[in-house]
Order: structure tokens, then sequence, then C-alpha cells
């Protein structure tokens, strides 16, 4: 009798379409018919000692061999994606939403490892309703639409260049991420110390809940800027942010005019209701348009050069993070800026005391979110999409697609954390591990003591 030990290593060794036999049959009858000749080597290139697996111990059974890839190429080349896998499901007959089917293929046709149910993880921004102004536009995410999403809920703004987002504050603390364009944020301190600054594609900003601050796109480029906001509340509402015209219209103006210790007609034009978003002129630099403060601008600073900060080159990719280590302002948002390589993965892991909020920047990627009990759901990204994983739920995340997949992992702490399957098993003791999983030393060989992050 073969040790089932055998099997899953050279399973491991082979490429994963590969089904292998049951473990009751000699190896010398496994035929990789399914392994592309251009993928596969025989086994004689890869010895396995048998001495070393420990004794077959089918308890549970022997988990599933199904290829479980993605259809996510499949379904775009044909006509009419099918809820089929293998032996399972059957074709749609009934009406399709034809372009959602091709988004999601593994919700389409789950992979069989897929059980149970965990709420949904995935929200578009595309499916938000906009908040159309003059000058630009902001649509938001929170848990009236991902209600999964208690820790963190994010807006994606647009402003036109010159464009203002009003002054204005917050109960929540934002983060902010600029994608296309530059924008000049201005803030105060409670200290009443001032802040002015420049933020360009891939720059952050952190503004701690109620500090007032502003955000403006400049002329650097015709188009003016578009940028991510992340609240660490996951019921934050934009529209109950404090605006300056807001409570100004809702002030007497004699009160206003014994406060500024002004004539009251100095007010006669203030706005009756809030701007929010509004058209300017594009601001000069910032040398130029800097206020002199008694008390000196902040020592802190609220934004950061993020996108000057190279990544970490990985073998699948690349990571950078950011937290209060090198971002000391960002006191409850921590984040990592990831790519994935065609094929690569975001390795197995999870994150012990934080949910991750995901923002999609480019590519396609699917993720398996497992929450214990067994219950594991396989999601399905794009560009613009946003992804949740509560805490301590395992997850990884694969590139599907034919481009680099470019996505920001945020989490409401101070410090980045997370848990690698890879390290963890690595650094248990090796009869422990061969005792849950039944494989054997050269498996457990190609396990790494050091985070791999991207693979």
């Amino acid at each position: 009798m073969i040790h089932s030990g055998i099997l899953i290593a050279a399973f491991t060794l082979l490429q994963p379409q590969f089904i292998f036999a049951a473990p009751t049959v000699n190896v010398t009858s496994i035929v990789p018919s399914a392994v592309p000749s251009a993928s596969y080597s025989s086994s004689s290139q890869f010895p396995i000692d048998i001495s070393t697996a420990v004794e077959s111990t089918p308890t549970a059974g022997y988990a599933s061999d199904d290829p479980n890839y993605s259809f996510y190429d499949q379904f775009q080349d044909e006509a009419v994606p099918e809820a089929i896998r293998g032996t399972l499901g059957a074709t749609v007959i009934g009406p399709q939403n034809i372009p959602i089917d091709r988004e999601s293929p593994d919700f389409l046709a789950p992979p069989t490892t897929d059980a149970g149910s965990i709420d949904n993880a995935k929200w578009p921004f595309g499916l938000s309703h906009n908040h159309l102004q003059t000058g630009g536009w902001a649509r938001q995410q929170n848990v009236g639409n991902m209600p999964l999403a208690t820790a963190m809920a994010g807006v994606d703004m647009r402003l036109e260049a010159g464009a203002i987002r009003e002054l204005h504050w917050h109960t929540a603390a934002e983060w902010g991420y600029v994608i296309k364009g530059t924008t000049r944020i201005t803030a105060i301190n409670p200290n009443g110390q001032n802040y002015e600054a420049n933020t360009n594609p891939g720059d952050i900003w952190y503004f701690p809940p109620g500090v007032p601050h502003s955000i403006q796109a400049t002329n650097d480029t015709a188009e003016g800027a578009e940028f991510l906001l992340v609240f660490d509340d996951g019921a934050f509402n934009e529209d109950e942010t404090f605006l300056l015209t807001d409570w100004l219209a809702h002030i007497p103006k004699e009160v206003l005019a014994k406060n500024f210790g002004a004539n009251i007609s100095a007010f006669d034009h203030i706005p009756a209701r809030e701007l929010y978003i509004f058209p300017g002129t594009p601001p000069p630099p910032v040398s130029e348009d800097e206020v002199s403060d008694p008390l000196g601008h902040a020592s802190t600073p609220f934004s950061l050069a993020w996108s000057q900060i190279s990544p970490t080159p990985l073998a699948g990719g690349s990571v950078k993070v950011v937290d209060s280590t090198n971002f000391p302002a960002s006191l409850t948002i921590a984040a990592a800026d990831v790519t994935v390589d065609v094929g690569g993965l975001r390795e197995l892991h999870w994150h012990p005391t934080q949910a991750e909020w995901s923002y999609f920047i480019s590519g396609e990627a699917r993720m398996t979110i497992y929450a214990a009990n067994g219950n594991a759901i396989t999601f399905n990204y794009q560009a613009g999409d946003i992804g949740y994983v509560p805490p301590s739920n395992a997850h990884y995340i694969e590139n599907i697609g034919n481009e680099t997949l470019h996505y920001l992992e945020i989490f409401k702490t101070d410090q980045f954390q997370d848990i690698s399957l890879n390290q963890w098993l690595a650094l248990t003791p090796p009869e422990l591990v061969k005792a849950h999983l039944d494989i054997d030393d050269a498996t457990i060989a190609l396990f790494n003591k050091t985070k791999q992050y991207v693979v």
C-alpha cells in the first residue's frame, strides 16, 4: 500500500490540475493526463522519501483533488458563461446578467472547496449612488451597502482642476490616497498649528477626528484629481460631514459679527447652504500659499509622500507598508500597497485582530475567505472594487488576470500585522505538522521561516 504522504507530496510538486488516484492505487498507475506537457516533469525528477511520512490516518477522509481554477479567462471567451464545474451544475436557461457573471466566475461556478455562507465581501464603487456637484463628485461605501464592513468605510472623490472639497471635519479619522492627479491639502491641529502640502499619485494623508481640513485639486494635470478616502468607522456617512458653509448658514449673522468683530454686512454673501464641492482657482505653489503661523507649522505632518518610498520586491510581486512607525500622524489606519504578478498569490494569511478593507486599483483577483466552522466562500474583484475580510478570517488574494494586480490592504490600527500560514507551519515542530497533514519532510522543507507576502 502506498502512503498518502507520497501522493500529497507528489501532488504538491506537480501542477494543481493533476488529479491523483485513491491512496490504495499503485503510484505507477498515476497518469498526469490533465497536466499540460509544457509544465509537467516526470516523477523521476522529484524523488520522494517515503520513510519520513507518518502512518496514514483516514479519520476525516482525504481532501478532494478536483481542479478548482477560476474560470475568469474562459468566461471572457465564451458567448455565455455557464454555471457548470466538472459534473456539477447546469446551463443557465433563464434570464442572465452576462457582464456580472463574467466579472464573478467564482460565484457562478464556485470552486468545490467553497462551503457554508459568508456575508457579502465585495462592493463595486460603480454601484454606489453618486453625489454630483459643480466641479466634481463623490460616491461612498459603508455598512448601508456592505453590512459586513463594520470597521471602515470608503469614499471615491473626484475634483476638477481648481475644484475644492470645502473646509470641513469629521467624527471619524480620514485616510486619503491619491489615485490620479495632485491635491493641495490644508489643516490645523488642536494646538493652533497649520499645515499645507501637495500630495501626488500614490501619496497619502491622515486627519484625526475633529481636525478641520480641505482638499483642492491643483492644475498639475488638466483633468484635476481623483482620490480614495477611508474612514475608521463602517457606519460613516459622507453626508454627515461638518461643513464650514453649512455651519455658518445656520448661525445668526449678529452672532457671526460679534464673533469676528466685524460689521454684520460683511456676511451678506455667505452661502445659504453647504457648498460641499465647488469650482475654484487652482492654488499657487505651496511656498507662495502658506499662511504664517505664530505657533509654527504642525510638528507632525498630516501627509506622507508614500509614492517616494520604494516597495520591497518579492518573488511574485512587491509590498510596502505604512503605519504609525513611518507615518506618526496615522494613529488608527495602517495600510499595505501590494502588487501581485500574473499567476502570483498574496500568500495564505490572516490579520489577528483587525479587519482588512481592500481597494483594487488594477487587475483581476479572486479571494477565498475562510470563516471557521466549515465556512469558506470565494469572491472576485476588479479595479474600483472594495473587498472586506473580518478580523482573524483566513484568506489569500490570487492574480487571475493577464496583467499585474495592484491593490491596497487597509486596517483600523496603528501598526500593520499579519500571520503567514507558510511561516507558521515552518516554525512548528515538523512531527506535529506531519501528524496534522500527513505530509513528508520533503514537503515541509519547502515551507519558509520568513514571511513571503507574495509568492
